[in-house]
Formats: C-alpha cells, structure tokens, sequence
C-alpha cells in the first residue's frame, strides 16, 4: 500500500448520520445563540449557514463577527449523553484497527468531544493523535492551510500518501486539490468531489489496495 496515513473525519463518519448526534449538536448550536447571544430565532438558521458556507464552521463566524468565548461555545454544543446516540459497531474496529498506515482524526470539533465521541465507538484507543479545530486555528476544514498544518502535525510532506475520509463533499474536494486521495463516507454513487465513496467499512480495505 503507498499511504502511510489516514485522517478520518469524527461526527457522521465514524457513525452514520441518521444517529441523531450531528442534529442534536446543530440544535445545541441554535440554543446557545439564542440563550447565550440573544439572536432572534427566526434569524439563526440562515446566519448559521452564512457563517458556515463564508468560514468552514459556524464557530469561526461567531467568533469573527461576535467575538465569542470558543470554549465556552464548544462545551455548550457538545453537551450530549452520547450514549443516547452512539453505539459500538465491532466490525467497524476490526477493519480500522487492520489498516496498515499511520491513523489520526483530523474534526473541526475539540479534542473533549472527540475523545468523547471515540469511547462511546470503542475507538479511543486506534487513533492516538487528533487534530482539532484548536490545532489548525485560526483555519479549519476545508481550508488548504488546516490541510498543511495537519499533516504538518502528523510528519507528512507528501500529500499523495494521505487519505482524507469525510462525508462532506466539500472537505473531500478540498483534499483532492492538495494532492490527497479522499474518500467520500456515506454515499456508494459516484462523487466528483472525492477518489471514491462508500457507506460499507468492510469496502475499505479493498478500496485502499486499488486506488
């Protein structure tokens, strides 16, 4: 195999989307703009998409335009029992665990919730390094700078041997054009945007000898 490292993705990747937890959060989102920030709620659905289209996360937008606490905001959202949400899926972490390359989460969550996130799956202990929207600031998914500076915190010069896996199309896009190969999660139609797609883990490892 010529990768040597892999960055996954965290929320609606390593679980599917219809768990609810990505909803919840977005709810969560909504809540702490209205209670915290006296938004109007007829307002934050469309300045939250303006924020997230214009600056990669809503947090970037909030803290640009409105000069939030950023902890406070990540706490605040990510305050979820997870394991109303989350449940352990053993094949899953077998092929994970079986994949021969160095494996890191690149999110633009914390590393609090995406430590959270890895003990309700199961998977804390197959990715010893995580790369959170803190590491890549003031930049986040799909910027080309938080890109750099994470393989740059992995020890990667060489973005043909990296694979990005996302379920968001503009992130496997945004991979794609630094020279990675991406993988789209959550889709098994053909995606422009990305190398491949799948929504079955036990295609991975196929899928990594081919490309």
């Amino acid at each position: 195999m010529r990768f040597t490292t892999i960055f996954f993705d965290l929320d609606d990747t390593l679980y599917p989307s219809n768990a609810g937890l990505w909803k919840a959060i977005k709810n969560r989102m909504n809540d702490f703009m209205r209670e915290r920030m006296n938004i109007p709620e007829d307002e934050i659905p469309a300045l939250r998409e303006k924020y997230y289209l214009q600056y990669g996360t809503t947090l970037h937008g909030l803290k640009k335009h409105h000069n939030i606490n950023e902890d406070e905001f990540l706490a605040y959202v990510h305050d979820l029992r997870l394991e109303e949400y989350l449940t352990p899926d053993p094949l899953q972490r077998s092929i994970i665990a079986s994949l021969p390359t160095r494996k890191l989460i690149f999110t633009n969550a914390d590393i609090p919730h995406a430590e959270r996130v890895l003990t309700a799956l199961h998977l804390r202990d197959l990715f010893p390094t995580i790369i959170d929207v803190t590491s890549v600031a003031p930049y986040c998914k799909p910027m080309p700078e938080a890109f750099a500076i994470a393989m740059q915190l992995a020890g990667e010069s060489d973005p043909a041997r990296c694979i990005m896996i996302d379920d968001l199309p503009r992130t496997t896009r945004a991979a794609k054009e630094i020279g990675m190969t991406s993988l789209l999660y959550g889709t098994d139609l053909p995606e422009e945007n990305a190398s491949a797609s799948f929504t079955n883990w036990q295609h991975l490892p196929d899928f990594l000898e081919k490309l």
